[in-house]
């Protein structure tokens, strides 16, 4: 009986030619290949996506490191609203130098600037547990040492502390007040500002200052373009704490010497400046004062009246 021939199994390779084979394989590198592009692809978009986030969080460290010292000189123009400027700055936030200028504000084109440069050098700290900036000052014309102050911004707070300095902070030209314009341009002081405190804080809240400690400003040997006289005397302007809980402070102003009697107090505060005093001059110089009483205050007889806000 004649054997029927073997049909290659179903599920065998006999089925499968060279051809189909080699098709086969060919398609299968092709997947392999394709998944293993997909594969770097993959890597390549998230080392760029680690790589840009890299990028920014260094350019955010970096940024404060390397931020120039016109940034500060920004913050203290708003900070005074033109009042005082930091004039060609140069250098960075933490360590640099500027022109220190007196100015009579926003839009005004008074301004006085002192001689040499102001120089700072700022560095983080702790103020108990919290942190804080310490700033250190230095300008040879006008500064005792390195006056030193303490900046901790809070959440919607900011707390200046200035450090106590035996021999006083410094002193200044009077005429550096010329730049903040009348009456001071007109009266052309002569003379020097001293400056003074045992310890000073202020703090600034929704933009209202708070006060502890006390500041004394010494004008001392005094004279104006406006009076004949060579000297017109020494005072003492003295800003402290006042008892109230509203933050207003208390000012003070009290003759030392001289032929100029000036006096007066006030306070400052949320309300803003509000001060009330007189001059006067007795004896063989008060007709040399005259003129200067006019242009202080409002004349009353023989006095002038100085009434502000």
């Amino acid at each position: 009986m004649a054997r029927r021939p073997v049909r290659p199994s179903r599920f065998g390779l006999s089925r499968w030619g060279p051809s189909r084979l080699s098709a086969l394989s060919r398609h299968h590198d092709g997947a392999e290949s394709t998944l293993e592009t997909l594969r770097w692809e993959r890597s390549l978009s998230a080392g760029r996506r680690w790589a840009a986030w890299g990028a920014v969080c260094g350019a955010l460290v970096a940024l404060p490191l390397f931020a120039p010292a016109a940034w500060l000189a920004a913050w203290v123009d708003r900070a005074t609203a033109g009042h005082l400027l930091l004039a060609e700055a140069r250098g960075s936030l933490w360590n640099g130098s500027a022109v220190a200028v007196l100015g009579g504000g926003t839009g005004s084109r008074e301004a006085r600037a002192l001689p040499g440069r102001l120089r700072w050098t700022l560095r983080p700290t702790l103020a108990g547990a919290m942190p804080a900036l310490t700033l250190a000052l230095e300008h040879g014309c006008c500064l005792n040492g390195r006056p030193t102050m303490t900046l901790q911004p809070g959440l919607g707070t900011l707390t200046v502390r200035v450090a106590p300095q035996p021999s006083g902070l410094g002193q200044w030209p009077a005429g550096w007040l010329s730049g903040i314009g009348t009456p001071w341009n007109t009266l052309q002081l002569g003379g020097v500002l001293r400056a003074a405190t045992p310890g000073l804080t202020l703090q600034s809240a929704q933009g209202r200052w708070r006060i502890d400690g006390s500041i004394a400003l010494d004008v001392l040997d005094t004279a104006s373009r406006v009076s004949t006289l060579e000297r017109l005397g020494s005072y003492r302007l003295e800003l402290g704490a006042d008892e109230g809980a509203d933050g207003t402070a208390a000012l003070r102003l009290t003759t030392l010497d001289g032929a100029l009697q000036l006096s007066g107090s006030g306070t400052l505060g949320p309300g803003g400046l509000r001060f009330r005093g007189e001059a006067s001059a007795a004896g063989p110089d008060a007709a040399a004062l005259a003129n200067l009483l006019n242009i202080i205050g409002r004349r009353d007889g023989a006095r002038s009246v100085i009434a502000i806000g």
